[in-house]
C-alpha cells in the first residue's frame, strides 16, 4: 500500500449529516456515561436489541455513581438476555472506577479511558471523540472493512503488525479542523458507513460517498477486504439441564461461578445445574433427598455462542412437597419462586425454558 491515501474526512462527514443514522437515543447526547453504556451494548449485537435495553437500563441506573453503587445481581439481571456477559461484569467494574478513581467524571482522553475495566481502545476512541471531539481513531469490525476497501488494504489482519499498521493510517485519515463538531460525525459516519452501505458481502457501492476514491470498488473487488486469514475454529458442547419444579412452582436453580476467569459460558448467571452428560444427571439426581413424581425429557435445544454450538438437554423433574431440601452436596442451590426468577440475570436459553414450563 502506497504511503498517499485518499483524504475521506470531509466526504465522510457531510454524508453522515444527510444520509447517516442520526436519530438514535444515544447520538443527541454528549454525556460520556450514555455514550459509553451504548458502545459496550452495541459490541457484537444489533442497534434494534440495544435499543429496549438501553432505555430500561438509564430508567433504572441514570448515571455512573447509580450504576456503581448497584449490588452486582441487579446488573446481570438487567442485562439478561443480551449475550456476552462479562460486558455487563465490566460495565459494573469500570463505573466503579469512574466513582473511586476519576470522582464520578469520565476521563476526557482515551488514553486515560483504556485504562478502565472493558474499553478497548477503539471504545475509548469513540467515547472521546463522541463527547470531547478528540483525534482518536477507531476501528471496530465495520471500520476496518471500510478502511481496507478505501485503501485496498491487502495486509492480514491476524498479524499484530499489519493492524497496527492500519491504526496508524486510521489516525492518519481524522479530520484536522473543526474537532468539535466533525470529530463525532466522522466517526459515527465510518461506522454507519459499514452498517449500512458497505456491507460484507453486498456492498451498496453506487450510492457510498467513497465511491470515486475507493481502490476496491475500482478494482472491482471489494468482497476481498479485509484480510483476515486465521479463522476462529468453532466446537460444540452438550449440557444437561436438571430442572427441580416443586408443588407450588418453585424452580431450583443455582450461580454458575464467575471465579476461574469471566471466560465461563454464564459466568454469575443464575441457570439450572448443569451437567456433563446424560449420566452425570441421572447420578446427581438418584443422589438428592427428593422424591420424583413425574419426569419429563425434553428434545435437545441448540444455542448458538460466538463460538461454539451448545447444546442443551432440559430434563424437567417434578418432585413432592414444597421446597424440599435437596442434600448437602448441593451449595447454592436454591428454589425460586415464579415471582423471583425473571429478576434474575439469566441466559436467554434459560429465561426461555423457564418461561415454557
Amino acid at each position: 500500500m502506497s504511503h498517499s491515501f485518499p483524504l475521506i474526512a470531509t466526504d465522510v462527514v457531510q454524508w453522515q449529516a444527510s444520509h447517516g443514522r442520526n436519530h438514535l437515543p444515544w447520538q443527541q447526547t454528549r454525556d460520556p456515561y450514555r455514550v459509553w453504556l451504548s458502545e459496550i451494548m452495541l459490541q457484537q449485537t444489533q442497534v434494534t436489541t440495544v435499543l429496549g435495553y438501553y432505555d430500561r437500563f438509564l430508567q433504572q441506573f441514570p448515571d455512573v455513581a447509580s450504576l456503581a453503587a448497584a449490588p452486582e445481581d441487579d446488573v446481570m439481571a438487567l442485562w439478561s438476555g443480551l449475550g456476552y456477559y462479562s460486558r455487563a461484569r465490566n460495565l459494573h467494574k469500570c463505573a466503579k472506577a469512574v466513582v473511586a478513581e476519576h470522582g464520578g467524571a469520565f476521563p476526557q482522553t482515551a488514553e486515560v479511558l483504556a485504562t478502565l475495566p472493558g474499553i478497548g481502545r477503539s471504545t475509548a476512541a469513540a467515547i472521546a471523540s463522541f463527547c470531547f471531539g478528540e483525534r482518536a481513531a477507531i476501528l471496530d469490525a465495520n471500520v476496518k472493512r471500510v478502511l481496507t476497501r478505501v485503501l485496498a488494504y491487502g495486509e492480514d489482519l491476524s498479524s499484530s503488525r499489519n493492524e497496527k499498521m492500519l491504526w496508524e493510517v486510521a489516525e492518519a485519515l481524522l479530520p484536522t479542523q473543526d474537532l468539535h463538531s466533525t470529530m463525532p460525525r466522522y466517526t459515527q459516519g465510518l461506522m454507519d458507513l459499514g452498517a449500512t452501505v458497505c456491507l460484507p458481502r453486498t456492498p451498496s457501492c453506487l450510492v457510498c460517498p467513497l465511491q470515486l476514491k475507493c481502490r476496491a470498488a475500482q478494482q472491482g473487488n471489494p468482497q476481498n477486504y479485509p484480510v483476515k486469514t486465521r479463522k476462529t475454529k468453532r466446537s460444540s458442547q452438550a449440557w444437561w439441564l436438571l430442572v427441580l419444579r416443586d408443588a407450588a412452582g418453585h424452580v431450583c436453580l443455582q450461580r454458575r461461578p464467575s471465579s476461574g476467569g469471566e471466560t465461563g459460558i454464564w459466568a454469575g448467571l443464575f441457570s439450572p445445574p448443569v451437567y456433563a452428560s446424560a449420566q452425570a444427571l441421572e447420578d446427581g439426581l438418584a443422589a438428592l433427598n427428593v422424591t420424583a413424581m413425574a419426569r419429563e425429557d425434553w428434545p435437545a435445544q441448540l444455542h448458538v455462542l460466538t463460538h461454539r454450538d451448545l447444546f442443551l438437554h432440559p430434563v424437567v423433574v417434578d418432585v413432592a412437597g414444597v421446597q424440599p431440601a435437596l442434600g448437602q452436596g448441593e451449595q447454592g442451590w436454591r428454589w425460586q419462586s415464579g415471582a423471583d426468577w425473571p429478576q434474575l440475570g439469566l441466559p436467554a436459553p434459560v429465561r426461555k425454558l423457564l418461561e415454557s414450563l
